[in-house]
């Protein structure tokens, strides 16, 4: 048996080997421009400085992502791309050259032409001659304006997910207790309790938004959260029990679950003791917005068959409610066919802009 060494490769295999043989090295004019050109192509601002801070080349990358065309900045001072609070950011940086140590990734923000502000990725290396001695530094800056928007978008996000679900246990823990107040067995503390969770679901699904920032200054129309409040008790579409009319207007923040608490438990009462329990029944709410405050009329008629509850309960809560939290007060009417209720709070507790 021959040695691997006597093996005939044969033309084709040789020419297969040949091709996997060391490319040539370039020499010392061709590296130049080989490192040149891929400064040039690169996507990463690309820059070199003397000692002194003064720019001496300047790379495509860099004019996009500061402004400056190279003849505008060679051989002015990189302070120039500095923000006013960051000036004293240069002067350590050129000491550790000096003393020939890299400055690796770090990031930072430097001011373009026009004056914007941007966030990179800053890394220097120092820059030496042939004789290896420092005679300046390269730096590499890359926009990282995107990641830093995300990341603040998430840290946004994450922050608003932690306060909605703080406020739902809150809330619920809430309901709870005042619930218990009202009700004789388990049973009945759970159909309450969960009716009324479900109140505040269907409120809080029309906060979600399909918006990256969903519930970050997100607003709700006023009758469409009404609708859906009372969206149980409406028996046919084309003949509403219940009818809203008057202004429409945007609530943000507390004001919608405020809002969903106190018409979820007004629909309530009706269905148990009001309009909504007689088939002729029927309630009207209507909402007038002036200039600092917004005031909403829950008009019941048909038989009325009762006051509602004597004790204090949740709906007494509720009028704590709309005095603390929406600015406001509740008045009650009683009359002989139904009753009116006139809800008052100030337009600006509700987030929604003045009329002009």
């Amino acid at each position: 048996m021959r040695s691997v060494d006597e093996i005939d490769l044969g033309p084709a295999r040789a020419a297969s080997m040949a091709d996997r043989s060391p490319a040539r090295p370039l020499g010392t004019h061709d590296a130049a421009q080989h490192l040149a050109a891929i400064v040039e192509s690169s996507d990463d601002a690309i820059l070199t400085k003397d000692l002194d801070g003064i720019v001496t080349s300047w790379n495509a990358a860099a004019e996009r992502l500061f402004g400056y065309h190279a003849r505008e900045i060679i051989g002015r001072s990189i302070t120039l791309l500095l923000p006013d609070d960051r000036q004293d950011e240069e002067a350590p940086i050129l000491a550790r050259l000096r003393r020939g140590e890299r400055v690796r990734h770090y990031e930072t923000v430097r001011r373009r032409k026009d004056g914007a502000l941007v966030d990179i990725s800053l890394s220097v290396s120092p820059l030496r001659d042939a004789t290896g001695t420092i005679i300046g530094a390269s730096s590499i800056g890359r926009d990282i304006t995107e990641r830093k928007r995300a990341e603040e978008q998430q840290q946004l996000l994450l922050r608003e997910m932690d306060h909605r679900i703080r406020n739902l246990f809150t809330l619920s823990a809430s309901l709870v207790r005042m619930s218990a107040g009202e009700t004789g067995s388990a049973e009945e503390l759970a159909t309450i309790v969960q009716d009324r969770l479900g109140a505040l679901a269907r409120a809080h699904a029309l906060t979600i938004s399909t918006a990256p920032l969903a519930g970050a200054g997100e607003t709700v129309e006023l009758h469409a959260l009404l609708e859906t409040i009372v969206a149980p008790y409406q028996i046919r579409a084309d003949h509403p029990r219940i009818r809203i009319i008057g202004d429409d207007l945007d609530l943000a923040g507390g004001a919608v679950t405020a809002f969903a608490l106190i018409f979820y438990e007004l629909a309530t009462n009706a269905a148990k003791y009001g309009a909504l329990s007689s088939p002729s029944g029927v309630v009207t709410i209507e909402a007038i917005a002036e200039d600092d405050t917004v005031s909403l009329i829950w008009n019941e008629r048909g038989a009325l068959l009762d006051v509602g509850p004597t004790k204090e309960g949740f709906g007494s809560q509720l009028e704590r409610l709309a005095t603390v939290q929406l600015g406001g007060r509740i008045e009650r009417e009683w009359r002989p066919d139904g009753v009116r209720i006139l809800l008052t709070m100030a337009r600006e507790r509700l987030g929604a802009p003045k009329l002009v």
